[in-house]
């Protein structure tokens, strides 16, 4: 069954470059941002884990937990992370998950159940281990973003949509498009714009379906 958006994240346990992990257990009552790679030891992989070395200080700052995860062993990981290191000039503080067994890529449709590693192996047999999502305290899917492997992912984006996905939580209210902390946000249709003024204030109605307000601190 393909895992879609409000689905319960699936479980696993697997041993990573910090240990055994028990994946709900790890979460624990924050936020978590899986991002899944097809090899240790490439291009693309290396500078996105980089990146994300440098910001683990605005993901602790949105009480969210990063965790990494490769089809490669953790013995590959811990050497792999030395050029991340070189490559970033940050230390690679967040687990990495050794997914040889392809289990985790599996339990989140990354690959189909007949999968395996063939001898030799290139990035190109596990080329759709790309996708990162972000989870919630509930342990559910809030965000999944797939992307092909010639393509770096954009880390402010991922942090973005994790503000998006946070402020909405406290409250009635979606993001525009191109939308950054700060701006103006929509008030979700659920809400009379009489409530809406009651809870926020000043409220902006440029259509009946479409009313903005300054977004809630």
């Amino acid at each position: 069954m393909a895992l879609r958006i409000n689905d319960v994240a699936p479980n696993f346990t697997a041993e990573s470059t910090h240990g055994t992990i028990d994946f709900h257990d790890w979460i624990g009552d924050g936020y978590a941002v899986l991002f899944s790679h097809p090899k240790d030891f490439t291009p693309v992989c290396t500078t996105e884990f980089g990146a994300v070395a440098t910001l683990a200080d605005q993901f602790a700052a949105r009480n969210t937990k990063v965790i990494g995860v490769s089809v490669d062993s953790v013995e590959d990981h811990k050497q792999w992370s030395k050029d991340i290191e070189t490559f970033s000039g940050a230390d690679v503080t967040f687990p990495i998950i050794d997914d040889s067994s392809l289990t985790v890529a599996k339990a989140y449709d990354m690959l189909p159940a007949e999968a395996y590693l063939p001898d030799g192996r290139t990035p190109n047999d596990t080329a759709t281990v790309r996708t990162t999502f972000i989870i919630g305290p509930d342990k559910q899917v809030k965000l999944m973003l797939i992307y092909p492997m010639t393509v770096g992912r954009n880390f402010d984006e991922i942090l973005r949509a994790l503000d998006s996905i946070q402020a909405g939580a406290k409250n009635p209210i979606a993001t525009p498009a191109n939308w950054k902390q700060g701006d103006d946000v929509i008030v979700a249709n659920s809400v009379t714009t009489e409530d809406a003024k009651a809870k926020f204030g000043e409220v902006t109605e440029i259509f009946p379906y479409l009313r903005t307000i300054k977004a809630p601190e």
